[in-house]
């Protein structure tokens, strides 16, 4: 081979060296929002009897589905806050369908941002999506846990 650079360059030290440091700060910006996070889930585990998530949280997958997809839209934030809240929620018994579409509305729609949505897009853009998401979450949470169950047998 010539001079020219070697196919094993790319993982020089000083690429290693710069990935490092960059997830290192992804990890430190990241840091306050997951300690706010575990912080939330044990504030919400002393207030929070498990006796109310399993009267709210029967059992029935399209209640389930439709009362976990109601908290998601409310409660809208950042997907990996999700998962570990979601995580939390299945400890205390709280269906899969409830957990998938609270993850999926989470993410998806955001009551919350919804007057800054409307400024930025279109109060009529901005209520369509989040509408359309808040009702296409419903099946896709549906589908997903039953395609799951499916998989794993």
């Amino acid at each position: 081979m010539g001079g020219g650079l070697n196919r094993w360059s790319f993982f020089g030290a000083s690429n290693i060296a710069s990935a490092l440091k960059r997830s290192g700060n992804q990890f430190v910006t990241m840091l306050p929002m997951l300690i706010g996070v575990v912080l939330l889930i044990g504030l919400f585990n002393a207030l929070v009897p498990a006796e109310s998530l399993a009267s709210l949280f029967t059992g029935n997958a399209i209640l389930d589905t439709l009362w976990g997809a109601c908290f998601g839209s409310i409660l809208a934030g950042n997907p990996v806050n999700s998962y570990v809240i979601g995580g939390e929620l299945l400890k205390r018994g709280v269906s899969l369908f409830a957990v998938t579409a609270l993850i999926i509305t989470w993410v998806t729609v955001g009551l919350v941002q919804l007057p800054a949505e409307m400024a930025a897009l279109g109060k009529r853009f901005a209520l369509l999506r989040n509408a359309i998401c808040f009702i296409l979450s419903i099946p896709i949470a549906l589908l997903a846990v039953v395609t799951l169950n499916i998989i794993v047998g």
